[in-house]
């Protein structure tokens, strides 16, 4: 048997791999676009995703009377492989290419009609059987079965990244409720400013959280929205009468995922508004994330000329000169993940606004750009969670002895001696290095060392009440 088959497409012939149940136009694909070195094989769940599209496609077409059952069922069985995982070494097309997709759709289409042909008996090639264009690709464009797979696989991916999140957010949770009960010092512009816990620090964090966890999921909600069967550009041009409102309630059916059709296919086929939503989302989540990782760096330096309150986990010795040395190591690999997921939130946006007329052709880079942001962040929440947040400990003296030793803690005096006294007070501390303690008590007997103790009481400092005589 020969080693290779003879596929041919309108620009020519060419020699395929008998091994490979890719064509002709995949090959072309591999010559044209090695950009990224990185094969579509790398989102497993978009292939997974196509399998969904193409099967549901088989079964629209099969119900509309326009394939034979025979060829649907094989088709439906090629791409039951898919969903199952199986055959991702054959998916070999750069994560980013030109043609809007094309090649990634034409991929899966080759893959799929030479595995239909294998389970009815035939060899790879036989395209007068079962064809990727006259019969895997029936009543489909690129421009309707890329984005909709793009975006069952991105629901998919966006479901994964909520659930890191959810274990980051009960992670600061459960630290809010160790550390409820540790009195430190609240700052603002890196100044003291008043009394809190540590505990109500963490809680805070772990509600941030939580609020990104509902906009990310008010953002998925807007991929649901599908144009197969919108072909070309959104006419509907080759696709058989109902075709689009089945084929939708068969990938619905199918994955789970609650898909719609779009009310205007025209629109749908050109818009790509939901994937800037969702990076923005992303983008958003990242800064947040990223603003925690530096509270936490900040919350921990020293560990003897820094803020100390905190103590992060000791991962890997901090430095090739310094003996000692441990750095925040895991608070900086999340910082910086979350500036490339910044970056590629440009990136999507650029390509989104370049789209012209009744396509974006840029799709391609908005996939890769939100498959890996959202495989990165996943990766670093989880790792923030168990290599961080869970371990940290907390320095309750020092942050003890930081709240009385502060000047801050005369604004507490506000409503019994006014601004001006307690800015005295505050300018006389900071002047002379005494405690506001020792001022007001002691030298200008403002209040009685009872009512000190009743406003500077540790209840009183967690839970602050209104005293003001």
């Amino acid at each position: 048997m020969s080693e290779f088959r003879t596929e041919h497409d309108f620009l020519g012939e060419m020699e395929i791999p008998n091994s490979a149940y890719y064509g002709i136009q995949t090959t072309r694909a591999l010559d044209n676009f090695n950009i990224t070195g990185l094969p579509i094989s790398r989102e497993p769940l978009f292939i997974q995703a196509f399998g969904y599209v193409k099967k549901a496609a088989a079964l629209a077409n099969r119900d509309c009377g326009v394939i034979k059952p025979e060829i649907a069922e094989a088709i439906c069985k090629a791409c039951d492989k898919l969903i199952a995982g199986e055959y991702l070494d054959q998916f070999v097309t750069d994560m980013i290419q030109g043609g809007a997709g094309t090649s990634v759709n034409m991929n899966v289409n080759e893959v799929v009609a030479n595995l239909a042909l294998e389970i009815l008996g035939h060899k790879k090639g036989d395209y007068d059987i079962v064809h990727p264009n006259n019969h895997v690709n029936f009543s489909q464009s690129t421009n309707d079965a890329y984005p909709t797979a793009f975006r069952l696989a991105l629901y998919r991916k966006i479901e994964s990244f909520i659930e890191s999140l959810q274990a980051l957010q009960e992670s600061f949770a459960r630290k809010g409720e160790v550390f409820k009960g540790v009195l430190k010092m609240g700052r603002t512009q890196l100044q003291d400013a008043v009394p809190m816990t540590l505990g109500a620090e963490f809680n805070g964090f772990s509600t941030t959280i939580k609020e990104d966890i509902q906009r990310l999921n008010e953002a998925k909600m807007l991929i649901c929205e599908i144009n197969m069967g919108a072909t070309a550009i959104g006419t509907s041009i080759n696709a058989p009468e109902g075709y689009p409102q089945i084929v939708t309630e068969h990938i619905r059916n199918l994955t789970g995922i609650p898909v719609v059709l779009a009310e205007d296919l025209i629109e749908a086929t050109c818009d790509t508004g939901a994937y800037v939503q969702v990076s923005g989302v992303l983008k958003r989540i990242a800064i947040k994330v990223s603003k925690i990782c530096n509270d936490l760096r900040l919350l921990s330096s020293g560990p003897r000329t820094g803020i100390n309150e905190i103590n992060l986990p000791r991962m890997q010795p901090g430095s090739s000169i310094m003996p000692g040395k441990v750095n925040p190591v895991i608070p900086e690999v999340v910082n910086q993940t979350a500036y490339y997921v910044i970056g590629t939130d440009i990136t999507v946006t650029m390509a989104a606004e370049a789209g012209q007329l009744q396509l974006n052709v840029m799709e391609p880079v908005i996939a890769y750009s939100l498959f890996s942001s959202l495989t990165y962040m996943e990766n670093a929440c989880y790792t923030l969670t168990n290599k961080c947040v869970n371990g940290i400990t907390a320095n309750e003296e020092i942050c003890a002895n930081m709240v009385m030793n502060s000047v801050g803690i005369v604004t507490a005096l506000n409503p019994i001696l006014g601004y001006e006294e307690s800015a005295s007070i505050a300018k006389e501390a900071l002047a002379t290095g005494k405690s506001i303690h020792v001022i007001t008590v002691v030298e200008r007997k403002r209040i009685t060392q009872e009512k000190w103790e009743e406003i500077f009481s540790l209840e009183n400092l967690i839970n602050p009440r209104f005293i003001n005589s």
